[in-house]
């Protein structure tokens, strides 16, 4: 039975509309302006391939979001989208079956420079150019409240309680494959496509996620809390090769996408800084203490949470000697203060879990940081690391990827460091 969806969009105050009549996966009639063909005929799929007038085919876009679906095929592939050279590069790879879709999230309208963030109007737009300039889908999902609720008030919520979350590790764990695999399967696709520089091994008879070839783009980490259990129809086609080698690949396939400036992390924040993001979100400027080891009051700030373990700069204090945050007290909305020596940790908590039996690992317990040899043991809800050496500045709420080799074999969120 026929049912009718309608969709719009406004850019610069003006306002459009499309109304489409679905039977199935078939579009059986439509009211629509400003788009280059009928829609009456196609194939929501089809639809998606239609141009014409930006904000025509931004209200196209976002009825085709809700309803899109098709049967299963032989070779279809769904392609994350970001709009930039990485995703453009895996869409050529995926071959003449494939459907692209990118995600709108929820982002900060006050933040300087939105149109860089992945999830941007100006992303979307640059997305689907790609695949249209291809002949090929391009769906969009509007996921901006889900992502709001799932990523961006735990980040909120987390500083509040005192410690340091990343927000990206959680969105591409959980939030953001969830919503892409689901796509997959409503569009009848085989695989999930990403242009993350990560690779899919396998180890005894299990998937895991491992690192990329290119050192310096790896985003193993950031995507160690992925459910390995996701992995067998997801592939990381560039995860073998470097940026350089994806941006000689996109120019020599004249793709618009080649020279692209790279999306920003905690897209959310749209360049924006953190700290003034979280005043925006009503967290305190009450005044507080900054204490030494042994409650000695040093001087004063506004906000426990604008500070993080191991920082050094910013604390408005000089006692003649170097001095970094080793923790805050939410409660008592004190940044507690101390030599670096103070900041050396032996032993990390975390909830979590190991994907593979494992004994040593080697931990990375922040993203820039580099891996320390560890022992780990299964625990209550995750895992417990006994360092062979001290690690500085490890953060409650950051993730801990704990690898073997290449292959990430368990991950979690730090809980407590001692």
């Amino acid at each position: 039975m026929a049912h009718e969806v309608l969709g719009d969009a406004t850019r610069a105050g003006e306002w459009r509309a499309v109304r489409l009549r679905v039977d199935g996966e078939r579009i059986v009639g439509s009211d629509a302006e400003g788009l280059d063909r009928p829609l009456a005929g196609l194939t929501l799929l089809e639809a998606a391939t239609v141009g014409g007038e930006p904000l025509a085919v931004d209200a196209l876009a976002s009825a085709l979001g809700q309803v899109v679906r098709a049967s299963p095929a032989s070779g279809r592939v769904a392609v994350a989208m970001s709009g930039g050279v990485d995703s453009a590069v895996a869409l050529v790879r995926a071959g003449p079956r494939a459907v692209g879709v990118t995600l709108r999230l929820w982002q900060d309208p006050h933040g300087p420079s939105a149109e860089r963030a992945c999830c941007s109007t100006e992303a979307v737009a640059a997305a689907r150019a790609t695949c249209h300039d291809l002949g090929l889908p391009h769906v969009t999902l509007d996921l901006r409240e889900g992502f709001r609720e799932a990523v961006v008030e735990p980040f909120a919520a987390g500083y509040a309680a005192g410690d340091t979350p990343n927000p990206c590790a959680r969105c591409n764990g959980a939030f953001r494959f969830d919503a892409l695999l689901a796509f997959a399967e409503r569009v009848g696709a085989e695989e999930l496509w990403t242009g993350h520089y990560a690779r899919v091994v396998e180890r005894e008879g299990r998937l895991l996620v491992g690192r990329g070839a290119d050192p310096d783009k790896d985003q193993s980490y950031m995507l160690s809390l992925l459910d390995p259990a996701q992995l067998r129809r997801i592939r990381f086609p560039l995860g073998g090769q470097s940026k350089a080698e994806t941006r000689a690949e996109a120019a020599g396939a004249g793709l618009a996408a080649a020279g692209r400036a790279e999306s920003q992390e905690a897209c959310f924040l749209a360049g924006g800084d953190y700290r003034r993001f979280l005043e925006r979100r009503g967290l305190s400027r009450a005044e507080g203490r900054i204490v030494d080891l042994e409650g000695k009051e040093l001087g004063t700030h506004r906000g426990f949470w604008r500070f993080t373990p191991g920082q050094r700069r910013g604390l408005g204090i000089g006692v003649g000697r170097p001095l970094y945050v080793v923790g805050t007290d939410a409660a008592a909305n004190a940044v507690v203060v101390g030599p670096r020596e103070a900041l050396a940790a032996r032993r990390v908590e975390a909830e979590g879990r190991l994907y593979a039996p494992a004994e040593r690992v080697s931990a990375k317990l922040r993203h820039r940081s580099a891996p320390v040899a560890a022992r780990v043991s299964a625990a209550n809800g995750g895992f417990v690391l006994e360092l062979a050496e001290p690690a500085h500045a490890v953060a409650q709420g950051q993730v801990a990827a704990l690898y073997d080799g290449d292959a990430v074999v368990g991950a979690g969120v730090i809980r407590r460091v001692a």
